[in-house]
């Protein structure tokens, strides 16, 4: 084991010790960057539930998360005193017992925008509220409504949406470039956001963490695509991620003006994500330009399996597990940076 991973697991470690949780549960909705293994169990071909995803993971399981172990909730959920891991809701080996103290309704792929869950058929945002609100009857089933309303009220609703809605579709597929200005998109995709946080707030949700955009211009897939300017970040992107950040943050401050017992805060993963890749050594990385798996430059998916023989054999070392992913390592270090600084309203 190296240094940089022997100081990496004691950050952890000592942050995991500090926390006093006051929260009951961890629920999540989102995409890739929090879901836990629900694409296993839909008809797409969108999934990671295979080799060498997971290789770190408890017993070298490819559970179904983008990584090559665990995702920012799962570090979160454990720093709040609660489980290790976050259960996918759609995983047949999970009971409502095993979801009463964390459950995770994402989709990897998916986005605000309906359509952009199209794209690879993936569940959209409303049929996450759909599989919430089924777990919540199952839950009153289980405890009975007393109780069960309880851990609704006190749960930690975690929601981390919105880059595919930009690389995914608005630039990449014409239609809604043909309806929407970029700004106009922001909006739109913002007013979608400000009704599922609404939504969910009807459904006892109160303590939520809406997580912004990071700096997807530098995510090693667009970095391949800018070649001709010789792979650094695509800029404007970047900038759209600021942007839609800053439209998230006035939308955090309306919504706890406005609904009764809300706590809503923004957690934005850009600018700590962004200070990592810029200055990989300061976090004991070598390399954030290219990933782990593969070449490193467009591997995602099933083009990063198990049979290819450019897979780096110390995941540490990277920021991006795959193309489009981070490492669990980067994972632990956004989970730690939220933990103390958007979630400490929650300890």
């Amino acid at each position: 084991m190296t240094l940089a991973s022997i100081s990496f697991i004691l950050i952890i470690f000592q942050f995991l010790l500090e926390i006093d949780a006051k929260v009951s549960s961890i629920i999540v909705f989102g995409d890739s960057s929090v879901d836990s293994g629900n694409n296993n169990y839909i008809p797409t071909i969108l999934r990671s539930n295979f080799r060498p995803y997971g290789r770190d993971f408890d017993g070298g399981r490819a559970t179904g998360r983008f990584s090559n172990g665990r995702v920012p909730t799962d570090f979160i959920s454990e720093a709040f005193g609660l489980k290790k891991n976050v259960p996918a809701y759609l995983d047949p080996s999970y009971t409502i017992q095993d979801f009463v103290t964390g459950v995770c309704f994402a989709s990897a792929g998916t986005g605000y925008d309906n359509l952009t869950s199209q794209v690879l058929n993936v569940m959209p945002l409303w049929r996450e509220v759909e599989y919430f609100k089924e777990y919540q009857s199952r839950l009153r089933e289980y405890l009975g409504d007393e109780k069960a309303s309880e851990i609704l009220s006190e749960a930690l609703y975690i929601i981390s949406i919105g880059t595919n809605d930009f690389l995914e579709n608005y630039y990449l597929l014409p239609y809604r470039p043909s309806q929407f200005s970029i700004e106009d998109y922001q909006n739109y995709l913002a007013g979608i956001a400000r009704n599922f946080i609404k939504q969910i707030y009807e459904l006892k949700a109160r303590k939520i963490s809406l997580t912004g955009l990071p700096p997807m211009g530098c995510l090693p897939l667009e970095r391949t695509t800018n070649f001709i300017f010789g792979g650094n970040c695509i800029d404007r992107y970047n900038q759209v991620a600021i942007s839609f950040n800053q439209k998230l943050q006035a939308l955090v401050e309306s919504l706890n003006n406005e609904l009764t017992g809300l706590q809503l805060v923004l957690s934005s993963p850009y600018a700590g994500l962004y200070d990592i890749i810029q200055n990989p050594h300061s976090y004991g990385f070598e390399y954030s330009a290219t990933a782990c798996c593969g070449t490193g430059r467009f591997e995602m998916g099933y083009l990063c399996d198990e049979y290819n023989p450019f897979t780096c054999p110390d995941a540490n070392k990277y920021v991006f597990w795959d193309s489009f992913h981070p490492t669990e390592k980067t994972n632990g270090i956004l989970a730690n940076y939220a933990v103390r600084s958007s979630l400490a309203v929650f300890q």
